[in-house]
């Protein structure tokens, strides 16, 4: 049992976890309706790593443990350049939503909804501006924030793809 905790804790260290939304959804049967809890939760290292996951269970804290185990899963690496902000502007989406981020410089602090706020303190952003555009779905919000923050790349990941140095990259 102790080598399995240490073996977890060489993995992933100190996760914080964030619940973002918890519904409580019904489904329609012979007898009437059984009702059982969603929950929508952000894990992340507030070091660039986070992730998203979904649980549903007849209980609130069954459910919210099952999306921390989702989370957990589903880790990306998200590129934070000197700053603590983003290397560069992005839109992310998914489905319908749509998130609007902006680089900032230091002293800004975080400009962002509930959803999207989430998800970029957990990933160790400080200086950001975002703005959520089309769907206001929790889900699709917090998808749309993590889709856009994986497709940012630094000027060196950028430059390593096109063989040219970070210089001509930056212009």
């Amino acid at each position: 049992m102790a080598m399995n905790r240490d073996r977890n804790n060489g993995d992933k260290p100190e996760l914080n976890d964030r619940v973002v939304a918890i519904k409580r959804v019904s489904k329609t049967v012979k007898g009437g309706r059984t009702m059982r809890f969603s929950a929508l939760v952000v894990v992340g290292d507030g070091k660039g790593k986070v992730g998203v996951g979904l649980g549903k269970a007849g209980e609130v804290p069954e459910a919210i443990r099952k999306g921390k185990e989702a989370a957990v899963k589903n880790i990306v690496t998200v590129a934070i350049d000197e700053n603590k902000s983003i290397p560069h502007d992005y839109i992310g989406k998914f489905g319908s939503a749509t998130v609007l981020m902006k680089r900032a410089p230091e002293g800004t602090g975080i400009i962002a909804g509930g959803p999207v706020r989430a998800v970029v303190e957990l990933a160790g952003i400080q200086n950001i501006r975002t703005k959520s555009l089309g769907s206001n779905n929790k889900t699709n919000v917090v998808l749309a924030t993590l889709a856009g923050l994986t497709a940012i790349h630094t000027p060196e990941e950028v430059a390593k793809m096109r063989g040219k140095s970070v210089e001509e990259i930056l212009g």
